[in-house]
C-alpha cells in the first residue's frame, strides 16, 4: 500500500501550469509542461504547439477579414404561381392640353411659361387654334392654378376611350384613378386607390389581360407655335407598368403606343431582393417630400415617419419635390408634398430651371428599395384597322375611315406565363458559417474547443486569485508567523531532531515487565502529546 502523501508531496495548487496543462484538453500542453520530461522533448512540442497555434490564428485572421469585407452573391430562381396580381397600368396623351378648351385668361398666365407664348402673340395664336381673339378690355382672373388648368383641358379618359376590357370582361373610365404627371393629367388602370380590390389573372396570354382601344384626337392638339422643352412633336400615347406602391414616372420611364398599329405588350413579373447595409446599399424608409428649412439636409437622406412604402421612383419624385420647394419656395403640379402648387411665372422662372438643373446633376441619392417588383416587357406591333374594320369603326363611332386610320390605337398587356422570376441578394458568408470555419481551424490545428476556451479562462482566473487576490487577502488575515530562530529554539522541534530528548515536563514511560517479552522503548516520536497530562506530579527525591 502506497504510504499517504507527506507535507512536502502536498496537492499542487489550481494556478499550477503543470497541473493545468495536464488536465487541459488542448492538444500538445501536457507534453509541453509535464514534469519528467528530457528537455529536448519538451521543447520540440512547444515549437509544434507554438506552430500550431500560428497557423490557427493565421486562418481565423483570414476568415475574420472575408466575413468584414461582407460579401454578397445574387441568386436567381423562376417560380410558378396559380394567380398573379396583375399590374397597374398608367396611360398619358402627349398632347397635354387640348386645343379646344383654352381660353385667352389660359393664354395670359400660362402662355409664357407653357407654350413659350409672348403677349403681342396671343391673337395669332389664338386665331392659329380657331378661336376668337380676345374681346377689348379684357381682365385676366387675378389668381391662376396650373393644375386646374390640366384638370380642365386635358384630355379627358372618356372621350379617349372607345373600347376596354379586362379579361375579356368590359370596363370603363370608373375603373380607371386619375393621376397628375409632368405630361399633365394621365389614368391609371387598377392603381388600388381608395381601397379599390387589385384584380389578377389566373392565366396568361393574350384576352387575359387589359386590352384598350384609344382615340388620341389629333384634332385637339396644340400647334407647334416654336421649339420648346415642352412641345411634343410625336402623336400617340405613353404608357407605364408599374405595381400599384411605386408612382408612375412615365415621362422617363414610358414606352409608346402609336395610332394606326394595335401594340401587345408581353409581361413577365420579376421580384427583386436587395440586402441593407453593409451587405448592400438598399433601403426601406421612405423619403418625405416637405421641405423642411430648419433641418435641410442632404436631397436624399430618407426620414422614418408615416409615408407609403419605399420605391426608387417615391424616392426620386420626393427628392425633385424638396429641392424645387427649396429653391422656389412651391412644387410642381405632379410632385408630392404639402407645399403651393407654382404659378406660371414660377414654373418659367424657377421650377424648370430648377428641376432640369437637378436631373442633369443627378444629386438625388435614392439606393434601391430591400424588396421591388418590375415586369419585364416584350413589345410588338402589327397595323390596324384593316380595310373592312376601318368601314366598321367608322360606322360605329361615327367618324370618317380616315379619321380612324390616324387616330385609332389598340393597346394589349398580358402575362406571358404566370411564372415569374425572383433576384435575390444572399449574404456570402453568414455568421455561422464564419464560427464553423474557426471551430474546424481549431480542431485541426489545436485540438481544441469552445470549453477548452472556457478552461483557460478558468485557469487564468485562477492565477488571478492566488497570486494577486489570494495574496493581498492572506498577508491581511493571516496572524503573524514566529520567527524561524524561535521556531529552531522550540522544545518539541528541538526535540524531533534528537530521539534521545525529551520535553522537561514528559518522563518516559515504560511498559509492564511481562516474562518473555523484551521491553521496548518507545521512540520519541510516537509520544502524543495530546495524550499527556495536564499537570505531572514533582519527582521524588532518592537519596543515595
Amino acid at each position: 500500500m502506497k504510504p499517504p502523501a507527506g507535507p512536502e508531496e502536498a496537492r499542487l495548487p489550481a494556478s499550477d501550469i503543470c497541473a493545468f496543462a495536464s488536465s487541459c484538453t488542448m492538444h500538445g500542453l501536457g507534453h509541453v509542461f509535464g514534469p519528467g520530461a528530457p528537455p529536448a522533448r519538451r521543447g520540440l512540442w512547444a515549437a509544434a504547439v507554438l506552430l500550431a497555434l500560428a497557423t490557427f490564428l493565421y486562418q481565423v485572421a483570414g476568415r475574420v477579414h472575408y466575413y468584414g469585407e461582407f460579401h454578397h452573391e445574387t441568386a436567381l430562381e423562376e417560380r410558378e404561381s396559380r394567380r398573379l396580381t396583375f399590374p397597374a397600368v398608367t396611360l398619358c396623351n402627349v398632347n397635354p392640353l387640348r386645343r379646344s378648351r383654352l381660353t385667352p385668361n389660359d393664354l395670359h398666365w400660362a402662355g409664357p411659361a407653357l407654350l413659350g407664348l409672348e403677349p403681342a402673340e396671343h391673337a395669332a395664336y389664338l386665331r392659329a387654334l380657331g378661336r376668337p381673339p380676345a374681346p377689348p378690355g379684357f381682365m385676366p382672373s387675378p389668381t391662376f392654378d396650373v393644375a386646374r388648368l390640366y384638370a380642365r383641358a386635358g384630355h379627358a379618359l372618356e372621350d379617349m376611350l372607345l373600347d376596354c376590357r379586362y379579361r375579356g370582361w368590359p370596363c370603363g373610365p370608373e375603373n380607371f384613378t386619375t393621376i397628375f404627371t409632368r405630361m399633365g393629367q394621365c389614368y391609371t388602370f387598377n392603381s388600388g386607390a381608395d381601397g379599390a380590390e387589385l384584380l389578377s389573372t389566373p392565366k396568361g396570354g393574350m384576352g387575359n389581360g387589359l386590352e384598350v382601344m384609344l382615340d388620341v384626337q389629333q384634332e385637339e392638339y396644340l400647334p407647334v407655335w416654336r421649339d420648346v422643352e415642352e412641345t411634343p412633336f410625336e402623336v400617340g400615347v405613353r404608357v407605364q407598368i408599374h405595381t400599384q406602391e411605386e408612382p408612375p414616372l412615365i415621362d422617363q420611364l414610358g414606352f409608346g403606343a402609336a395610332p394606326g398599329y394595335q401594340t401587345f405588350v408581353s409581361c413577365q413579373k420579376q421580384q427583386l431582393s436587395f440586402l441593407p447595409p453593409p451587405w448592400g446599399d438598399c433601403s426601406s424608409v421612405s423619403l418625405d417630400p416637405d421641405f423642411e428649412p430648419e433641418a435641410p439636409g442632404p436631397l436624399g437622406t430618407p426620414s422614418p415617419g408615416l409615408s407609403p412604402p419605399y420605391s426608387l421612383m417615391g424616392c426620386r419624385l420626393a427628392c425633385q419635390s424638396r429641392y424645387v420647394a427649396r429653391k422656389c419656395g412651391c412644387r410642381m403640379m405632379h410632385m408630392p408634398g404639402s407645399a403651393p402648387v407654382c404659378s406660371p411665372q414660377q414654373y418659367k422662372d424657377c421650377a424648370h430651371p430648377a428641376l432640369d438643373a437637378l436631373l442633369r446633376k443627378d444629386a438625388c441619392r435614392c439606393p434601391n428599395p430591400c424588396a421591388s417588383t418590375r415586369y419585364a416587357k416584350e413589345l410588338s406591333m402589327v397595323r390596324m384597322p384593316s380595310r373592312p374594320a376601318a368601314r366598321y369603326l367608322a360606322r360605329k363611332h361615327n367618324r370618317s375611315e380616315a379619321y380612324i386610320a390616324e387616330n385609332v390605337l389598340v393597346l394589349d398587356i398580358f402575362f406571358e406565363a404566370l411564372n415569374y422570376e425572383t433576384v435575390e441578394q444572399k449574404k456570402a458568408y453568414e455568421m455561422s458559417e464564419l464560427l464553423g470555419d474557426i471551430g474546424g481551424q481549431m480542431g485541426l490545428f489545436i485540438g481544441a474547443s469552445l470549453l477548452t476556451i472556457l478552461e483557460i479562462l478558468d485557469y487564468l482566473c485562477e492565477v488571478f486569485w492566488d497570486r494577486v487576490l489570494g495574496r493581498r487577502f492572506w498577508n491581511r488575515k493571516r496572524p503573524q508567523r514566529p520567527s524561524s530562530a524561535n521556531l529552531a529554539s522550540h522544545p518539541l522541534l528541538r526535540c524531533r531532531q534528537d530521539p534521545l530528548c525529551l520535553p522537561p515536563h514528559v518522563l518516559p514511560r515504560y511498559p509492564p515487565l511481562d516474562v518473555g517479552a523484551v521491553p521496548s522503548r518507545p521512540h520519541p516520536d510516537t509520544l502524543d502529546v495530546a495524550d499527556l497530562p495536564a499537570s505531572l506530579p514533582p519527582s521524588p527525591q532518592i537519596k543515595f
